[in-house]
């Protein structure tokens, strides 16, 4: 249940999810510990934030003589842009600065930076924050805020989800490095995966349950068994995300510890590996190999993996071959007249030819039939298709 709220998020184009300080901070440590000078003398722009109710501002700024930066910038999108069905609460912040005009504080972006101490007290950190309003309503497609963009060095927020895949098209227009936060099924996006597969972008250091959740406001309900409200704040836990960058960190290169193929299928903890062993793909020459901590350490053919193998990818030990559709691989038979089995109701389905599949022993559960097999075949979910290095 707690997933369907970024459907839902990407259906309403309701994006008001805020990610957590301490989910920011496990993140933006990893890349410190395997880097010191990361963010040394570097330009950091946090667009789609508020500092008013975003931690990404917040956490920069009190690490700013920490981490070095040179300049810290976020902007925040106009309250009314954003057409959404919460009421607008005005912020202290807000009202009592000089700046603060009610005329258009509705309907003006607001940028804010961070480069020098501001108020003389020998520290550089929140309290330094100047703002103003932006000429638009902060739209990360704006000039005004490309200009942003192409002056930093580095690019961080958790983007609207509803426009996910522009907001990534726009950082890589830039060629800027980045760290953004998305839901899984984004690596199966074929402009995406193109980019991880030519390993110019990978996972962040954390996915899934790694982040604990965001923060929603009043009007959302709290789905799933694991939405709370914590410290007065109301958060829900969608287990579908990851981080997504072009910064690299230590987790990247650290090897799959692996067993063999005949040690898999004896001592495996899965059934579906110590049971039915390792099944070839009906219409691609591959092993499918349903869990990533079954990969065989002596198998050097194609395998066919769970898109979640990319949280555990180590570039010096595999590499990546395509993807497990039409967008990345090309099947070496066609099902003739395929027709679909779910719940019981047959229909004309041609996707099957544009996925990886694999020969089913009876009719249970969904299946697929066609004109020039006598069996029945059954699609598994999502994979990549990879190749152990021949240095691993």
């Amino acid at each position: 249940m707690a997933n369907d709220n970024l459907k839902k998020a990407k259906k309403a184009k309701n994006d008001e999810f805020y990610t957590q300080w301490a989910d920011i901070e496990k993140e933006i440590m990893a890349y410190i510990d395997y880097n010191p000078d990361v963010f040394r003398d570097k330009t950091v722009l946090l667009p789609c934030d508020d500092p008013e109710w975003s931690n990404f501002t917040k956490f920069f700024a009190q690490n700013f003589e920490a981490f070095g930066l040179k300049k810290l910038i976020s902007t925040s999108y106009a309250y009314e842009s954003k057409k959404i069905n919460i009421p607008y609460q005005t912020s202290l912040f807000e009202e009592q600065s000089p700046h603060f005009n009610p005329d258009i504080n509705k309907i003006k972006g607001k940028i804010f930076t961070l480069d020098h101490d501001t108020n003389q007290n020998g520290v550089i950190d929140i309290e330094d924050l100047e703002w103003r309003y932006l000429e638009g309503d902060g739209d990360f497609r704006s000039d005004e805020v490309k200009k942003l963009r192409d002056e930093a060095d580095i690019i961080i927020t958790n983007p609207p989800f509803s426009l996910f895949r522009e907001f990534l098209a726009w950082i890589v227009e830039a060629d800027k490095h980045f760290l953004i936060i998305g839901n899984i099924n984004c690596l199966t996006y074929k402009e995406i995966f193109k980019l991880i597969k030519e390993n110019s972008i990978w996972l962040g250091t954390g996915m899934g349950r790694w982040i604990s959740g965001f923060i929603v406001p009043e009007s959302y309900e709290l789905y799933g068994t694991e939405a709370r409200i914590e410290n007065g704040s109301r958060i829900v836990a969608t287990n579908n995300c990851l981080w997504l960058t072009n910064i690299d960190h230590g987790k990247r290169h650290q090897r799959l510890t692996l067993m063999s193929m005949a040690d898999n299928m004896k001592y495996s903890k899965h059934k579906e590996v110590k049971e039915q062993k390792y099944k070839k793909y009906d219409n691609y020459d591959a092993i499918e190999v349903p869990f990533t901590d079954s990969i065989p350490s002596d198998y050097d053919g194609i395998m066919g993996v769970p898109v979640t193998f990319l949280d555990k990818y180590c570039p010096e030990q595999f590499d990546i071959v395509a993807l497990g559709n039409l967008n990345g691989f090309t099947p070496n038979k066609l099902y003739i007249n395929p027709k679909s089995h779910i719940n019981g109701k047959e229909k004309n389905n041609e996707m099957i030819n544009s996925v990886l599949t694999l020969k089913g022993k009876d009719k249970k559960g969904n299946y697929y039939s066609a004109d020039n097999i006598d069996y029945y075949i059954y699609a598994p979910y999502a994979r990549i298709l990879i190749k152990k290095r021949g240095d691993s």
